[in-house]
């Protein structure tokens, strides 16, 4: 199958689908202009790019690269499919794995890994979702 081919079977989601499906699967994203988008909040520049190479790693791995825009206290990630011109499931799908690491709390899941310590602010990370 050619490379054409395959990316006029790729199913672009109409606004309002969009709008529906991020209410649904992902509260925390919004449409705008063309893309789902996500602003994370961080404590600072570090946490800044461990957010922006986080991202980066999960988008090489999964071969579909979103757009980046930060400062020194927020990361925000756009993703749009532009071979298809529009939204489809390899956005959403990759939103989702970026939501699950970034968002990972250890200290929220009961396991050995305590996490970044809330207490101390010189070790702060993320600024998390509840």
């Amino acid at each position: 199958m050619s490379e054409e081919t395959e990316r006029k079977r790729e199913r672009v989601y109409s606004e309002d689908e969009i709008v529906s499906k991020l209410q649904a699967e992902l509260p925390h994203w919004r449409y705008e202009n063309g893309w789902i988008r996500r602003r994370y909040k961080t404590h600072g520049w570090k946490s800044t790019l461990m957010v922006i190479n986080t991202v980066g790693h999960l988008a090489e791995a999964a071969w579909h690269h979103p757009d980046l825009k930060a400062s020194y206290a927020w990361v925000e990630v756009l993703l749009m499919n532009h071979a298809a011109k529009g939204v489809t499931d390899k956005d959403f799908e990759l939103a989702k794995k970026i939501e699950d690491v970034v968002q990972w709390q250890p200290s929220k899941a009961q396991g050995a890994l305590e996490g970044t310590p809330n207490a101390d602010q010189r070790f702060a990370y993320l600024k998390y979702d509840s």
